[in-house]
């Protein structure tokens, strides 16, 4: 059974950092790339970052989110992390992490078919 379990959530003043863990299991995941999506109250959920496990391809949802967050992934570990720094109010959301169903690394909710729980990560001014 495939099981994404995300940790490292929690409350932040603004200009603060936050490394958010995705621990994978149940199947083979180095084949399949992996993100991290975000869903803020009354709307839907979007892309923050998505990547490879090998690290050579990456995506991010545009360049803000590129020049303050970084996706890693450990395959020794099967972990996912999001580095978040200078976060700001309206990165607030709920943030899921997801497993691709191939090794390219996308934007489109479409592309995932495995979904973690969520994890809330809250920014305070």
């Amino acid at each position: 059974q495939v099981q994404l379990v995300e940790s490292g959530g929690g409350l932040v003043q603004a200009g603060g950092s936050l490394r958010l863990s995705c621990a994978a299991s149940g199947r083979s995941f180095s084949n399949y790339a992996m993100g991290w999506f975000r869903q803020a109250p009354g709307k839907g959920r979007e892309l923050v970052a998505s990547s490879s496990w090998n690290g050579r391809t990456t995506y991010y949802a545009d360049d803000d989110v590129k020049d303050r967050f970084t996706i890693s992934c450990e395959i020794a570990k099967n972990t996912v992390y999001l580095q978040m720094n200078s976060l700001k109010p309206e990165d607030t959301a709920v943030y899921y992490c997801a497993s691709a169903t191939s090794r390219i690394a996308t934007s489109r909710l479409l592309d995932y078919n495995y979904w973690g729980q969520g994890t809330q990560v809250t920014v305070s001014s």
